[in-house]
């Protein structure tokens, strides 16, 4: 056995103290909002929102919008800026090239009765010196062209010199219509509406609804925006607009929105 003397070993005490339930959730949500604060500027913010390509080439920029676009529009501040990959971006720091919004399609009407509601204070702040605004009517193939076209007029009223011209949107055909129907009623829209404001209306189809339901007496005779989502130009030859994408980020509107282009020459 040994000789030497073992140390005491001292206890230390404990004491406990009693935690109430309120008190733990208000300790949790504490740490939670501290680890939120520290590390909020490290995540991708909303000016890092990335959208679609932008296709090769050289264009002026359009936006088409209506009520369902969500958010205030920044009206002076609308430019698509692309990155190096040719994505739009809604950060500037990012931007490798940006160009202003060239023009802008107001949603004035739909059928023969709905007026968007939000069609007044888009036509107004489209006024503004650096755009040039146009107006369209979501064409209801079940309704007479002509009362539509009145309702159109009348929701829009005069159109200065240098507005762009009406547009009338094909996008839908209703059940049991025929395709004669659908260009019947379409043509009398767009007489009615050229006869009152001297300029021939532009119409907005996909381009395979291009193909399968619009006929000649339309595609010869009026200038097409054609819809058609990617980096191939429309084959069509007497095309204005190309709404290339529906998902394009644009500096100024919030989320996503349609883009177009006309060239710029």
């Amino acid at each position: 056995m040994s000789t030497r003397k073992r140390k005491t070993k001292r206890r230390l005490k404990v004491r406990k103290v009693k935690v109430s339930p309120v008190q733990a959730v208000c300790a949790a949500a504490a740490l939670i909002l501290a680890i939120f604060l520290l590390f909020r500027g490290w995540g991708p913010g909303p000016d890092a929102e990335r959208g679609a390509k932008v296709p090769p080439g050289s264009w002026r920029y359009g936006i088409d919008i209506s009520h369902n676009n969500e958010g205030r529009i920044v009206w002076d501040s609308l430019f698509v800026m692309t990155d190096g990959k040719g994505r739009t971006v809604r950060d500037p720091y990012s931007a490798k090239d940006i160009k202003p919004v060239s023009f802008v399609i107001v949603k004035a009407t739909e059928g023969a009765t709905f007026e968007d509601p939000d069609f007044k204070d888009n036509w107004r702040n489209a006024s503004r010196p650096g755009l040039r605004r146009g107006a369209y009517h979501f064409f209801r193939s079940s309704k007479d062209g002509e009362v539509q076209a009145r309702h159109f007029i009348s929701t829009v009223g005069d159109i200065r010199l240098g507005d762009l011209p009406p547009v009338l949107d094909i996008e839908t055909i209703h059940l049991g219509c025929s395709r004669e129907l659908l260009n019947q009623r379409a043509l009398q829209w767009l007489r009615t509406v050229e006869a009152h404001y001297g300029k021939k209306p532009v119409v907005y189809a996909s381009s395979s609804f291009i193909k399968d339901h619009l006929m000649k007496e339309i595609t010869d005779y009026y200038p097409i925006w054609v819809a058609r989502y990617g980096k191939e130009r429309p084959g069509l030859d007497s095309w204005v607009w190309w709404q290339f994408t529906d998902r394009a980020v644009v500096k100024g509107v919030p989320g996503e929105v349609d883009l177009s282009v006309m060239r710029a020459d």
